[in-house]
Protein backbone atom coordinates (compact mmCIF):
# COMPACT_ATOMS: atom_id res chain seq x y z
CA UNK A 1 0.00 0.00 0.00
CA UNK A 2 2.65 2.52 0.46
CA UNK A 3 6.56 1.59 1.85
CA UNK A 4 8.64 4.98 1.53
CA UNK A 5 11.99 5.54 3.22
CA UNK A 6 12.37 8.52 5.54
CA UNK A 7 15.78 10.72 5.30
CA UNK A 8 17.41 8.54 7.28
CA UNK A 9 16.81 5.38 4.68
CA UNK A 10 14.77 3.83 7.51
CA UNK A 11 11.39 2.07 5.81
CA UNK A 12 8.22 3.12 6.72
CA UNK A 13 5.50 0.85 5.85
CA UNK A 14 1.71 1.87 6.36
CA UNK A 15 0.31 -1.93 7.18
CA UNK A 16 2.55 -1.76 10.41
CA UNK A 17 0.42 1.13 11.32
CA UNK A 18 -2.74 -0.84 11.67
CA UNK A 19 -4.88 -0.31 15.09
CA UNK A 20 -3.80 3.80 14.49
CA UNK A 21 -5.51 6.14 12.82
CA UNK A 22 -3.01 8.04 10.06
CA UNK A 23 -2.83 11.49 8.57
CA UNK A 24 -1.47 10.53 5.35
CA UNK A 25 -0.36 14.05 3.53
CA UNK A 26 1.35 14.26 0.00
CA UNK A 27 3.12 17.76 -0.43
CA UNK A 28 6.69 19.16 -2.10
CA UNK A 29 8.91 22.15 -1.15
CA UNK A 30 6.60 24.31 -4.07
CA UNK A 31 3.53 23.81 -2.69
CA UNK A 32 1.84 27.15 -1.27
CA UNK A 33 -0.67 25.54 0.88
CA UNK A 34 1.79 23.77 2.74
CA UNK A 35 3.55 26.23 4.53
CA UNK A 36 0.08 26.35 6.24
CA UNK A 37 -0.01 22.63 6.64
CA UNK A 38 3.18 21.62 8.48
CA UNK A 39 2.57 23.89 11.09
CA UNK A 40 -0.80 22.66 12.31
CA UNK A 41 0.02 19.12 11.07
CA UNK A 42 2.98 19.67 14.00
CA UNK A 43 0.17 20.68 15.94
CA UNK A 44 -2.31 17.79 14.97
CA UNK A 45 0.32 15.30 16.20
CA UNK A 46 1.10 16.76 19.55
CA UNK A 47 -2.39 16.97 20.58
CA UNK A 48 -3.11 13.22 19.54
CA UNK A 49 0.07 11.41 19.12
CA UNK A 50 -1.16 9.62 22.72
CA UNK A 51 -4.13 8.65 21.38
CA UNK A 52 -3.14 7.03 18.28
CA UNK A 53 -2.48 9.51 15.78
CA UNK A 54 0.19 9.41 13.40
CA UNK A 55 0.96 12.10 10.36
CA UNK A 56 2.57 10.66 8.03
CA UNK A 57 4.53 13.20 5.15
CA UNK A 58 5.50 12.29 1.73
CA UNK A 59 7.41 14.69 0.02
CA UNK A 60 7.48 14.37 -3.89
CA UNK A 61 10.35 16.72 -4.92
CA UNK A 62 12.17 15.10 -7.16
CA UNK A 63 15.60 17.18 -5.51
CA UNK A 64 16.05 16.26 -2.13
CA UNK A 65 18.05 19.38 -1.61
CA UNK A 66 14.21 20.79 -2.11
CA UNK A 67 12.83 18.98 0.47
CA UNK A 68 15.30 19.91 3.34
CA UNK A 69 15.01 23.61 2.38
CA UNK A 70 11.55 23.49 3.23
CA UNK A 71 11.95 21.25 5.84
CA UNK A 72 14.34 24.29 7.05
CA UNK A 73 12.00 26.83 7.07
CA UNK A 74 8.79 24.47 8.07
CA UNK A 75 10.33 21.80 10.56
CA UNK A 76 8.11 18.87 11.10
CA UNK A 77 7.84 17.05 14.14
CA UNK A 78 6.19 13.83 12.26
CA UNK A 79 7.51 11.34 10.33
CA UNK A 80 8.74 12.96 6.34
CA UNK A 81 8.88 10.01 3.67
CA UNK A 82 10.46 10.48 0.34
CA UNK A 83 9.51 9.48 -2.90
CA UNK A 84 11.65 11.25 -5.56
CA UNK A 85 9.84 9.35 -8.38
CA UNK A 86 6.42 10.43 -7.46
CA UNK A 87 5.14 6.20 -7.82
CA UNK A 88 2.99 6.79 -4.57
CA UNK A 89 1.53 9.98 -5.79
CA UNK A 90 0.09 8.26 -8.56
CA UNK A 91 -0.61 5.20 -6.52
CA UNK A 92 -2.93 7.07 -4.57
CA UNK A 93 -4.34 9.44 -7.25
CA UNK A 94 -2.95 12.18 -6.06
CA UNK A 95 -3.94 15.64 -8.36
CA UNK A 96 -2.96 18.19 -6.51
CA UNK A 97 -0.54 19.57 -3.15
CA UNK A 98 -1.12 18.90 -0.29
CA UNK A 99 -3.35 16.18 -1.00
CA UNK A 100 -3.66 14.08 2.51
CA UNK A 101 -6.00 10.99 3.48
CA UNK A 102 -7.42 10.26 6.90
CA UNK A 103 -6.92 6.45 6.98
CA UNK A 104 -8.81 4.27 10.35
CA UNK A 105 -7.34 1.73 12.59
CA UNK A 106 -8.42 -1.16 10.35
CA UNK A 107 -6.61 0.40 7.54
CA UNK A 108 -9.36 1.83 5.56
CA UNK A 109 -9.90 5.11 3.67
CA UNK A 110 -12.37 7.30 5.62
CA UNK A 111 -11.58 11.01 3.77
CA UNK A 112 -9.75 12.62 0.90
CA UNK A 113 -8.64 16.36 1.46
CA UNK A 114 -7.60 18.42 -1.71
CA UNK A 115 -5.79 21.48 -0.48
CA UNK A 116 -5.46 23.03 2.88
CA UNK A 117 -7.42 26.03 3.93
CA UNK A 118 -6.92 26.90 7.96
CA UNK A 119 -10.34 27.91 7.78
CA UNK A 120 -11.05 23.40 7.39
CA UNK A 121 -8.93 22.83 10.29
CA UNK A 122 -11.92 22.26 12.69
CA UNK A 123 -13.58 19.95 9.93
CA UNK A 124 -10.17 18.16 9.67
CA UNK A 125 -9.68 18.03 13.33
CA UNK A 126 -13.52 16.64 14.08
CA UNK A 127 -13.18 13.94 11.39
CA UNK A 128 -9.63 13.06 13.72
CA UNK A 129 -10.87 12.96 16.80
CA UNK A 130 -14.15 11.01 15.73
CA UNK A 131 -11.95 8.52 14.19
CA UNK A 132 -9.83 8.16 17.60
CA UNK A 133 -12.14 7.48 19.63
CA UNK A 134 -13.31 4.82 17.61
CA UNK A 135 -11.99 1.13 18.53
Amino acid sequence: MLRLPDVQGRQHDLADLRGKVVYLDFWASWCGPCRQSFPWMNQLQQRHAKDGLVVLAVNLDTEAKDAAAFLARYPASFSVLYDATGASAKAWGVKAMPSSYLIDRQGAIRSRHIGFRPSSAAELDAQIAALLQTP
